[in-house]
């Protein structure tokens, strides 16, 4: 019942006849056993009827392709959600902050390395490596107690190389005499220079092993509180250096500012009377003046109490200076101490 229905509405639509082909095929029509092909006239219209037996079989319609099935075009994983840039810069500090110990102990090495190769000395400072998890035991690891804190300081001041210099400036003036007899009558010519001298004390920072000997008592370190609750412990030092040498020799003063033009001028007036004076009058040469004006400093840098207390007192600001600055303080803040108090005596003779 189906096939027929459908093969009437093909009837009724004989203008279309690739729809009736179409309902003809799906009803499942045949024409002796053979599928029914619409005639079609030779002025284009469509005949109706099946083609006789005798008319040669025309090709049949190409089958339309039927359409593909819907497939899933694998496009790759999702894409991911993009992390936002202040959330990479806030990982990026934290980082930084968390490991910032390693890092500036890194980039000061980097640094020093780099100064090296351009031939340039610069003293930077010491940042020794570590990791985060090792900052909350650093006091604990670290020498805190007098027998391992002290001998860390000692060390330091072993490795001073040079002395402390105590130098002072001071003025005098000095005189310089010709004298020449003419015959009986004694003739003389003088003039008196100014002249600034320089002077220096030396204190010898490291005598050797021997003198900071423990039985010798030149040195000590006593711890008076300890780091505890995010607080710096403190300690003391007291130390004993032998007494500042004054110059030793000429050679150890300087002078400077002699004048061409002497301060004042004194000579003979015995007979001949004025003129003994005048034939003596010299030209003195700076080299002779210098010389004896340089005597004259070291004299008074050796001897004289007006130039020696303030050169020795000079030479005992240096050496307590470098020792506290350079080499106890920054020795005793590395361990998580701070200096309370620093002294230092002077050995007698």
């Amino acid at each position: 019942m189906a096939r027929l229905v459908l093969f009437l509405l093909s009837l009724l639509t004989g203008g279309r006849p690739a729809q009736r082909q179409l309902a003809w095929q799906q009803a499942g029509g045949s024409y002796r056993g053979s599928p029914v092909i619409p005639r079609t006239e030779p002025d284009g219209t469509a005949g109706s009827g099946p083609e006789p037996d005798d008319w040669p079989a025309r090709p049949a319609a190409p089958a339309r392709p039927e359409p593909e099935p819907d497939r899933h075009v694998y496009a790759g994983p999702p894409r991911r959600r993009r992390v936002p840039r202040w959330a990479k810069w806030t990982a990026v500090i934290a980082a930084g902050l968390i490991f910032r110990r390693a890092i500036a102990s890194v980039a000061v090495v980097a640094l020093s390395a780099a100064l090296h190769l351009v031939g340039v000395n610069v003293h930077l400072p010491s940042i020794r490596f570590g990791w985060p998890w090792q900052a909350s035991t650093s006091v604990i690891t670290t020498k805190t107690t007098n027998t391992d804190l002290g001998p860390w300081v000692l060390q330091k001041i072993e490795g001073i190389s040079k002395p402390a210099l105590g130098r002072v400036t001071f003025n005098f003036l000095f005189t310089h005499k010709v004298s020449k007899n003419i015959g009986p009558w004694p003739c003389w010519y003088a003039s008196t220079f100014y002249a600034v001298g320089y002077a220096s004390a030396t204190v010898d920072l490291n005598p050797g092993p021997t003198w900071w000997a423990p039985a010798t008592g030149h040195y000590a370190l006593r711890v008076l509180t300890r780091p505890a609750g995010g607080k710096p412990g403190s300690v003391s030092v007291t130390m004993v250096l032998p007494q500042p040498q004054l110059p030793q020799t000429v050679h150890d003063v300087s002078i400077d500012n002699l004048p061409s033009k002497p301060v004042a001028t004194q000579h003979s007036w015995t007979y001949p009377g004025f003129g003994c004076g005048v034939l003596l009058r010299p030209q003195f040469a700076e080299s002779v003046l210098y010389a004896q004006a340089q005597q004259l400093a070291f004299y008074k840098a050796t001897h004289a109490s007006q130039v020696t207390r303030p050169l020795i007192s000079a030479a005992e600001t240096e050496a307590t200076q470098t020792i506290r600055d350079n080499f106890i303080q920054p020795t005793v803040n590395a361990f998580g101490y701070t200096l309370d108090s620093f002294a230092i005596t002077w050995a007698k003779d």
